[in-house]
C-alpha cells in the first residue's frame, strides 16, 4: 500500500498490547509516511505505563517511521462530556510532542486510525480523516478485557514480552537431592500434554549444576596427571560464582518466558542462590540480594522436602549432611516474603499431583488484573 497520509495518530490504552492493536498499527504504518503511537495508561491499572510503551516500541522497532510515546491519563471517560474530550485531547497532544524525534519537522496529523466508536469524533478533533476498522473484531477477535479476563485463552494474540510477562512462574526449589528437577520437569509435561497454549510451556534448569560441571572440567583439565582427579569436593567457590550463576539463572528464565506458555516451570532462582550462597560462604553478597529482588514477580514456590527421600550420590554433590539445615533455611526465606508456597513431601507422583493442583488453582483465579479507568 502507498502512502496516502503523512502522519497517522494511534491512541489506546493497550492494556495488554495484542494483535488486534498491531493489525491498527500496521494499517497504519502501511498508510503513512509516519505513525505515533500513544499509549495512555492510568495509574490505577496493574500493568505499569513503562512497560506497554516498551513492549509496543519493540515490536515496531524495525519500523523507523512508527513511534510511540506514553502518557498517564487519570481522567474520567465521558463521550457526552466536553471537559472530558478536551483534556483527553490535550494528553494526546502531549504524548505526541513528547515522542521520539522522527528526524525532521513533525506534520500534523491528518488520520486517526481507531476501532473504537470514538475513531470519527476524536478525527474531526484532529481536523484528520477517521480510518475505523475492525470495529466488530471479526478480522482479530481479542479485546484487552478478554485477555485481561483469560490471557491463555488469546496467547496466540499477545507478543514475547507481553507473554513474559503474564506468564505464571513457578519456581521449584530444595536441597541437595531432594527431587526439584524431577518435579520440576514432571510439571512442565505435564501441562505441555494438556496441549493449547500449554504445549509451549517452558521449562528454566539449574544453572548451578551447569556451572559445577564446568568448574570439575576445568579443575581436572589443569590438574597434575600424577594426582587422583579432583571431585567436586575440591571444587572452590567464591561470590563471583553465585553471581554469575544469579545474571545466567535470571537470562535464561526471560528468554524462556518470552518463549512460553501461560505458566512457566523454573528449577531454582535468584532467590535460591541466596541460600546456596549462604550455605557455601556464609553470607550473602549485595549484587545476589539484588538480583532476588529484582525477580519478576512469582506465582508459585514449591519445596521439595527432603524428608523420606534418598540421597543419591551422582558425583556433583556434595553436601547430604545438609539437606535438614536447607530446607529449614528454605522455609525461613519462603515464609519471611509474599509469594504463595507450598512444601511437598511423598512420592514422585503425589508431589507432581499436588502441584498440578496448585497450579490450576493459580489459573483458575486468572490474572486479577484491575479494570481500566472508565
Amino acid at each position: 500500500m502507498s502512502a496516502r497520509f503523512r502522519h497517522g495518530l494511534v491512541i489506546g490504552k493497550f492494556y495488554p498490547p495484542h494483535a488486534g492493536h498491531h493489525f491498527l498499527i500496521r494499517t497504519a504504518a502501511d498508510a503513512c509516511e509516519l505513525v505515533t503511537v500513544v499509549v495512555m495508561a492510568a495509574d490505577v491499572e496493574s500493568i505499569p505505563l513503562a512497560a506497554r510503551v516498551s513492549w509496543v516500541a519493540e515490536a515496531w522497532a524495525g519500523e523507523p517511521h512508527v513511534r510511540v510515546a506514553g502518557v498517564v491519563d487519570n481522567l474520567e471517560v465521558d463521550y457526552r462530556s466536553e471537559a472530558a474530550w478536551d483534556g483527553h485531547v490535550a494528553l494526546m497532544r502531549a504524548g505526541l510532542a513528547g515522542a521520539p524525534a522522527p528526524g525532521a519537522g513533525v506534520p500534523a496529523v491528518d488520520a486517526v486510525f481507531s476501532s473504537e466508536g470514538y475513531g470519527g469524533e476524536l478525527a474531526r478533533r484532529f481536523g484528520a480523516a477517521a480510518v475505523v476498522l475492525d470495529r466488530g473484531r471479526e478480522t482479530f477477535p481479542v479485546s484487552g478485557t478478554k485477555v485481561r479476563a483469560d490471557p491463555a485463552a488469546h496467547w496466540v494474540d499477545l507478543e514475547p514480552p507481553v507473554r513474559a510477562w503474564l506468564a505464571r512462574r513457578v519456581v521449584v526449589l530444595g536441597a541437595e537431592s531432594t527431587g526439584t528437577t524431577t518435579l520440576s520437569r514432571d510439571l512442565a509435561a505435564a501441562l505441555r500434554a494438556r496441549g493449547g497454549p500449554h504445549a509451549l510451556t517452558g521449562w528454566v534448569p539449574e544453572y548451578g549444576r551447569e556451572l559445577t560441571v564446568a568448574k570439575l572440567a576445568v579443575a581436572r583439565a589443569v590438574a597434575d596427571p600424577a594426582d587422583p582427579p579432583p571431585t567436586v569436593f575440591d571444587l572452590e567457590w567464591d561470590d563471583r560464582d553465585f553471581e554469575l550463576v544469579c545474571r545466567r539463572q535470571c537470562a535464561d528464565e526471560e528468554r524462556a518466558a518470552r518463549a512460553g506458555g501461560p505458566v512457566l516451570v523454573c528449577d531454582t532462582d535468584a532467590l535460591a542462590t541466596t541460600v546456596w550462597q549462604e550455605r557455601y560462604l556464609g553470607a550473602v553478597t549485595a549484587p545476589v540480594r539484588a538480583s532476588a529482588a529484582g525477580l519478576p514477580p512469582r506465582a508459585l514456590y514449591l519445596l521439595t522436602s527432603d524428608e523420606g527421600v534418598p540421597f543419591d550420590d551422582d558425583g556433583l554433590r556434595d553436601g547430604e549432611h545438609l539437606r535438614p539445615w536447607m530446607t529449614g533455611r528454605f522455609r525461613e526465606v519462603l515464609a519471611a516474603g509474599r509469594t504463595p508456597w507450598l512444601e511437598l513431601r511423598g512420592d514422585r507422583f503425589e508431589r507432581l499431583e499436588r502441584a498440578l493442583a496448585a497450579v490450576d488453582t493459580l489459573l483458575a483465579e486468572g490474572p486479577r488484573l484491575a479494570d481500566p479507568l472508565g
